[in-house]
């Protein structure tokens, strides 16, 4: 693996800079950065880290974000589709693999519909075949949707077709890096590519903690002007983000040029 050519953040690091910048004093407790005698901040480390990443993911649809799974097979004689929401936040496409000679070949990703609609087409579960739609039906009940999400296909599976799902997932946090182990060494890709974004996003979550949230308090400017340079550097990252997936201008991968005519 080569070497980033920016200055990525060590879980290390992050505190530190989050610490600098709040005017925390910290100190090193079995190689981990921690606010030096002051709990709360120590407390407030992980959630501060949750806002900020999540938020950034949230923004931007982050390519490296994007994955292939083909764990996942349909089940003969059964609609149901059943995905642990820890794979994918959001489905891309589904892809069944079906049999062409001896082999399993890819077949025609299937269409996105409503559960409505396949309840009215293909409500019957004798009309069996490949499958060409799917509706996204919302998780378990028992433990309100955290165990799985439930996909429904139509027409019913006449075989268990393995399945390649694509989609968007969520990266590790920086935090898993929090021990000795890791936390001087260690970056994310968030906190390698998108550092600016993840320090200005957790100054906006401590500012509350410092109680200069909201325009009552001692300093009135101070969220809002955090807020204004996350907003700022969102808007170059996004437009990156779509160039990497030729979603830019034109839908390549390059920039928007305020000069070049006439338009692509």
């Amino acid at each position: 693996m080569t070497t980033p050519n920016t200055t990525p953040l060590t879980y290390n690091g992050y505190v530190t800079q989050i610490a600098t910048m709040a005017v925390i004093q910290t100190t090193t407790v079995s190689g981990v950065v921690v606010g030096a005698n002051d709990p709360a901040f120590n407390a407030i480390i992980p959630q501060m880290l949750n806002y900020a990443e999540l938020r950034i993911q949230r923004d931007l649809d982050m390519l490296p974000a994007l994955i292939a799974n083909d764990t996942y097979s349909l089940t003969s004689n059964s609609n149901l589709l059943i995905i642990d929401p820890n794979d994918f936040v959001t489905i891309r496409s589904i892809i069944p693999k079906i049999v062409v000679g001896e082999s399993f070949v890819n077949g025609p990703p299937l269409l996105p519909c409503t559960k409505e609609f396949l309840d009215t087409v293909y409500g019957d579960p004798t009309i069996v075949g490949v499958p060409t739609y799917y509706a996204m039906a919302g998780g378990d009940t028992s433990t309100g949707g955290t165990t799985e999400n439930n996909i429904y296909v139509g027409p019913w599976p006449d075989y268990s077709y393995p399945l390649t799902i694509r989609g968007l997932q969520r990266v590790p946090t920086l935090y898993k890096y929090a021990d000795t182990a890791h936390a001087s060494t260690t970056a994310t890709f968030i906190s390698t590519y998108y550092p600016d974004l993840l320090i200005m996003a957790s100054m906006i979550y401590i500012s509350a903690y410092q109680r200069n949230f909201g325009r009552q308090n001692d300093d009135p400017q101070m969220a809002q002007s955090y807020e204004g340079q996350y907003q700022a550097l969102l808007k170059g990252a996004v437009t990156e983000e779509n160039r990497k997936r030729f979603q830019a201008d034109a839908w390549s991968s390059l920039a928007t040029s305020p000069v070049a005519t006439p338009t692509r």
